[in-house]
């Protein structure tokens, strides 16, 4: 008999790289913080002064959909978690340059801050760095799922 004809070896199911343990675990923690904080700013932004700059704070609650749909897809886990949050970060990061550099090239358009502005200046360049560390975490989960 082959490995093949073995039931238990061709029902045996693969085990999902868990992409919320270790170094993920620090994402997870992060993107939750980062939910939260984005979330709670843009809701009292928009509710107490949406017309002062109403760009800003749309662009701040995109973040922490953003944000919160990365936290849900590394603590989901499994493949296509996997690959959707990594579109995600690549989002994410496009986000942070193009709102970074606009906030940079034309001040006049944020009379508020956002999450993105400047890189993330506000909020320690973390904004900048989040998005590239994990789609290095979640480059490396593909490789160990493998």
């Amino acid at each position: 008999m082959s490995d093949t004809d073995r039931p238990e070896v061709a029902t045996a199911p693969k085990s999902a790289f868990e992409l919320g343990t270790g170094p993920g675990r620090v994402l997870v923690w992060f993107y939750g913080v980062f939910t939260v904080a984005a979330a709670s700013r843009s809701i009292v932004q928009m509710i107490m002064d949406f017309d002062r700059a109403p760009l800003a704070y749309v662009l701040s609650a995109v973040a922490a959909v953003v944000y919160g749909f990365i936290t849900y897809s590394l603590v989901r886990g499994g493949e296509k978690a996997r690959r959707a949050a990594l579109v995600c970060c690549a989002a994410e990061l496009l986000g942070v340059l193009a709102v970074g550099a606009w906030t940079l090239a034309e001040p006049a358009a944020f009379p508020d801050a956002t999450v993105w502005s400047d890189f993330g200046m506000g909020y320690l360049f973390i904004p900048v760095i989040l998005p590239v560390t994990g789609m290095i975490w979640l480059r490396r989960a593909k490789t160990a799922a493998v």
